[in-house]
């Protein structure tokens, strides 16, 4: 039995601790934040082993540079003159390269079709109850031309890999999702993928987690404890937790928790926002809105209508003008359904780990071999949460790992 500390308890903490836990470790969460709060609790809920285009890709580069002083638009990056953003700017455009997209296709592929996997052995096998995990797949809704020739370029791509896609014309759409506006041409149907409702697994999750005797702490965390190649203890403000292995899987804070060991992380927030509507709805599919890039999903007795990514820093300001964008978006789509003005209020958002390459990092460091890394997932991380958990417990007790990590390596470079 190894003594483990895992930093952080969003889907990456929470996930690598089960496994952790399961494989028979002494686990220990330290997590300074409140539970409830983080992009783990306010995202769409999403099972996508359909998205296999990285977030660095050069439309995203493209449209970026475009929507650069438009903050209401799908993809917004405030203008700030810190050298480790603009680092991150130059690595990411040389990540956003046709080849570099390709080669990410079947690592991405990959750990998504892991990571669902464990979702769905999870969902069988835990015993304090069970959770939404709905196999109906993801809509991708267009009513441009342009939208629909870019979509089914990657729709042919994951077919020819043996994922589910099926192509809906207006007509075939009308029937699984009626209401929509008349301005949607069709949809592309991936059926590979599912839906969760992502508080609901983060209580059980945490609940099952206490019950098997793994420690939460709520500390501030203050400095690492390093003996030659081996980091031995993490103290925090009040106390001091010595371990066999550390898991950094703070989402953005990872960045400013490796620097103090030092090691240098390449990552940025990518915020996202949502609001939650607990009314009766029209949505019967979860949907991406592919144009504003709004997603939609039908949870447990209640729809989430969420999207846009900002680069902004780590920070948690409600941009109204973002807000209302997703609103506007959603009654553009939806024929005689618009979010209201409370519901637009309370709206709240999540900070996710954006890596250059959008390439998640998970693995040991090079600098201290028993610090872990779990983070960067991007726009996927609650789709990638149990298998990353997975693949950090196979690391850790030096199991062949169930896919290849090379591509994830968080020592890489991004030149």
């Amino acid at each position: 039995m190894k003594k483990c500390v895992v930093l952080g308890s969003g889907i990456q903490g929470l996930s690598a601790a089960y496994y952790l836990s399961e494989a028979g470790h002494q686990v220990t969460i330290i997590d300074p934040h409140k539970e409830y709060q983080g992009a783990s609790w306010v995202n769409a809920g999403y099972l996508t082993p359909s998205h296999i285009i990285t977030i660095a890709n050069p439309k995203t580069l493209a449209n970026g540079i475009k929507w650069m002083f438009r903050s209401d638009s799908p993809f917004y990056m405030k203008p700030r003159w810190e050298i480790d953003f603009i680092r991150w700017l130059w690595e990411f455009y040389r990540s956003a390269t046709p080849e570099k997209v390709a080669n990410a296709i079947g690592p991405i592929e990959a750990i998504n079709l892991l990571s669902k996997q464990c979702y769905e052995k999870i969902h069988q096998e835990l015993t304090i109850g069970t959770f939404q995990l709905d196999q109906r797949g993801l809509l991708m809704l267009y009513k441009t031309t342009a939208a629909e020739k870019s979509e089914t370029a990657v729709a042919l791509r994951a077919q020819s890999d043996g994922l589910g896609v099926s192509f809906l014309d207006r007509h075939q759409l009308e029937k699984i999702q009626p209401g929509i506006n008349k301005e949607v041409k069709g949809a592309i149907h991936y059926t590979c993928d599912a839906h969760t409702t992502p508080p609901e697994i983060m209580r059980l999750l945490t609940q099952h987690l206490k019950n098997k005797g793994v420690s939460w702490v709520h500390d501030p965390l203050d400095r690492w404890e390093v003996n030659q190649d081996r980091i031995t203890a993490i103290h925090t403000t009040t106390n001091t937790y010595k371990a066999d292995y550390f898991v950094v899987a703070a989402g953005v804070w990872s960045k400013d928790l490796l620097k103090r060991a030092g090691i240098h992380l390449s990552l940025e927030a990518g915020k996202g926002y949502s609001m939650d509507v607990h009314r009766p709805h029209p949505i019967k599919y979860p949907a991406i809105l592919m144009e504003p890039k709004c997603a939609i999903t039908p949870m447990e007795g209640w729809a989430r209508f969420a999207g846009t990514m900002e680069l902004s820093g780590n920070n948690h300001r409600i941009r109204p003008e973002r807000v209302k964008a997703i609103a506007s978006a959603v009654s553009a789509y939806y024929d005689n359904f618009e979010l209201n003005t409370s519901e637009m209020e309370q709206a709240r958002c999540g900070l996710r780990p954006v890596s250059p390459d959008g390439l998640p990092l998970i693995g040991p460091t090079e600098k201290y071999p028993n610090l872990m890394v779990a983070t960067g997932h991007a726009m996927m991380g609650w789709s990638l949460g149990p298998g990353t958990g997975k693949l950090i417990q196979q690391c850790i007790d030096q199991e062949p790992t169930s896919i290849d990590l090379t591509p994830f390596n968080p020592n890489r470079t991004f030149y």
